[in-house]
């Protein structure tokens, strides 16, 4: 058979050694096509690469806060993601950093204090606290300025409205449309017989209730804003007494028939009665406004990498 074609690196695999080359013609040990192989140089792996840092360095004053720090305060910033968190727990160390560094410098100290659970204060917190206290001062409300918010919020300084009401609860069974549909059209009719009706009630809330309630004819007694789930809450602050709600009000715990026999309405409340509670606010606003301010000072002198304070944004110390 005749030989189109020889390979001559074929030829060359033959005699790859020099040594023991065979001599014959075409051979090729010496002039074969070097490997694309040639000069290449295994990695080292004994030694893993160094991981790159998840954020770019913070620190206050030339002192490093440890990225592992800042992840473990992380954990007590919820946020809508993780990097609004690493730049709320960022935020709150670099305060925390500037403030232990001015106590030291103004050597300004403080014994730890231990809170209604035990729980004891480290140093560098008593030192802030002991700080704060001789730096941060916030003027004391006035009598006039008290006087003034009140009569500016009055709606805030009503005693709450008082409410009876009666009720019929029908429960659903969970996950279930077919029950959820069946016990609002049964909802419904028992609402049509009382219209027509009304002093069918407690016998109805007797039989047919599934609250505890139904051994006084359904009778929550008096409730106030938070005392019942919100959905009867909001029904209820629309009623006038003696009316029955026209529709059954669903909540998680089945669909309720309201029924208002009374209401007393919240009054306003004496201006000498809150007075010391209106002015124990303005004073919490006012101090916090100051520390604010004396962490806007310190900022504003310090060296800081990686987080921008902005006094101006709200308070800065929880």
């Amino acid at each position: 058979m005749t030989t189109i074609y020889q390979n001559p690196t074929l030829e060359a695999d033959k005699c790859s050694d020099s040594e023991t080359c065979c001599g014959t013609e075409g051979c090729g040990s010496s002039s074969a096509p070097s490997s694309s192989y040639e000069g290449y140089v295994e990695p080292d792996t004994k030694v893993p690469p160094k991981a790159q840092p998840l954020m770019r360095e913070v620190s206050v004053n030339g002192i490093a806060i440890a990225e592992a720090a800042i992840l473990a305060e992380a954990q007590l910033h919820p946020a809508k993601n993780p990097g609004e968190a690493l730049k709320a727990a960022s935020t709150a160390l670099v305060i925390h950093a500037l403030l232990v560094q001015e106590a030291n410098r103004l050597k300004v100290t403080a014994d730890p204090e231990e809170d209604g659970d035990g729980n004891v204060e480290c140093q560098d917190d008593a030192n802030i606290r002991a700080l704060i206290e001789q730096e941060a001062k916030a003027p004391q409300s006035s009598e006039e300025e008290c006087r003034r918010y009140y009569e500016n919020n009055r709606e805030r300084f009503c005693s709450a409205a008082i409410y009876e009401a009666r009720h019929i609860l029908l429960p659903v069974s969970q996950g279930d449309p077919t029950s959820e549909e069946k016990v609002r059209a049964q909802a419904k009719d028992m609402i049509a017989h009382l219209v027509k009706k009304p002093s069918d009630f407690s016998s109805m809330a007797k039989e047919f209730s599934a609250c505890s309630s139904k051994e006084h004819g359904g009778n929550l007694g008096q409730i106030t804003r938070g005392s019942t789930v919100s959905e009867f809450e909001r029904v209820v602050e629309q009623m006038t007494p003696g009316e029955l709600w026209p529709d059954p009000v669903d909540s998680r715990f089945g669909f309720h028939i309201v029924l208002l026999d009374h209401m007393v309405p919240g009054e306003t409340l004496p201006f000498d009665y809150v007075k010391d509670r209106i002015a124990a606010w303005l004073e919490a606003a006012s101090w916090s406004r100051a520390v604010s301010q004396y962490i806007g000072v310190l900022a504003g002198e310090a060296t800081i990498c990686g987080v921008t304070l902005d006094a101006a944004d709200g308070p800065l110390v929880q």
